[in-house]
């Protein structure tokens, strides 16, 4: 079985088994946004998911592919965020304890929320790597299962299933838009797609400050670089120096990579708003995008990931710009 069989299997089994968890989320037209293109423009509302984010699809996947024996101590994980968020709400579904280890980077807004689930709430360091390494000696010292955020094949095969989502809502889809940090996401959905329509142009977006996976296959190897304050603050962190799936397949399945600024993120959470939309930074990028010169091929469709942000900092956000 090729790589893209494998995938496309995958993700089906991880559709039927995270369907009573998760939200087959609506495709809304943007009239404005296909005005501006020239090309019709669709939303993906992965924001209006249970937990605020596209991230509980590779949560819910990854713990319910572990049996109960393997559950009964709980799970930890390390998280810009949402992906926390997303642990959180699957170990509260499994009657599961879980620890979530965030740095001292996340914004106060998804802490309260994290804090409002029950779960215990660890915060150290000052990236994503610091809290990955609290996050593995708690498993070793507790015996907790580890749900990675990203590079994990569960968790690639749960993010997958928007991608056949998106072939199931528009078949004649010929571009996607995906938000890039680590790339479980995008490699999820794009290597789904690639299997069935290889003619769709996959292209991943990430914001330039701190744009790991960006700069990781421009130079052909994993790379560190430095968390700095953004909009987009859910697309922090590494992709881990050891990456063993997500760097090959973004460099195997995606088409092209942009780089947007933080101005550029600000004016597509005000145009989202507008629209009535609220969504965080990270979230926004897809919809960034469309300012860039690049190929854009047919239908488009921009995937909004998140919406966990406060109203205070999303109003003066759209304020501003």
């Amino acid at each position: 079985m090729n790589d893209l069989a494998k995938w496309n299997q995958r993700v089906n089994v991880a559709a039927r088994r995270i369907g009573p968890y998760v939200v087959r989320t609506p495709l809304l037209s943007s009239k404005h946004l296909s005005e501006d293109t020239g090309h019709r423009v669709w939303l993906k509302c992965e924001q209006l998911q249970p937990t605020g984010a596209f991230k509980i699809r590779g949560a819910a996947n990854a713990l319910l592919a572990k049996n109960t024996e393997e559950r009964k101590n709980g799970a930890v994980t390390y998280s810009t965020g949402n992906h926390g968020l997303a642990v959180a709400y699957m170990a509260q579904q499994l009657g599961i304890p879980a620890t979530i280890c965030i740095s001292g980077r996340v914004p106060e807004a998804k802490v309260e929320i994290l804090k409002a689930t029950g779960a215990r709430v660890v915060v150290q360091g000052d990236s994503q790597d610091d809290a990955k390494q609290v996050a593995e000696n708690m498993a070793k010292e507790d015996g907790l299962i580890v749900i990675e955020p990203f590079d994990n094949e569960d968790v690639i095969a749960g993010q997958g299933t928007v991608g056949l989502e998106i072939l199931d809502q528009l078949p004649e889809v010929g571009t996607v838009l995906v938000p890039l940090s680590g790339g479980g996401l995008l490699s999820g959905i794009s290597a789904f797609i690639k299997a069935n329509r290889p003619d769709v142009r996959m292209v991943g977006v990430s914001m330039d400050r701190g744009a790991v996976m960006y700069e990781s296959v421009r130079r052909g190897r994993p790379v560190q670089m430095p968390e700095v304050p953004t909009l987009a603050d859910s697309l922090q962190g590494g992709i881990g120096l050891d990456n063993r799936f997500t760097f090959e397949m973004v460099r195997e399945y995606v088409d092209d990579i942009v780089v947007v600024s933080e101005e550029e993120i600000g004016s597509a959470m005000a145009i989202l708003g507008r629209e009535g939309l609220i969504v965080e930074g990270a979230g926004a990028v897809s919809v960034a995008a469309l300012s860039h010169r690049m190929e854009l091929r047919g239908s488009i469709i921009g995937i909004l990931t998140g919406r966990n942000i406060s109203l205070s900092t999303f109003c003066q956000v759209v304020e501003n710009y």
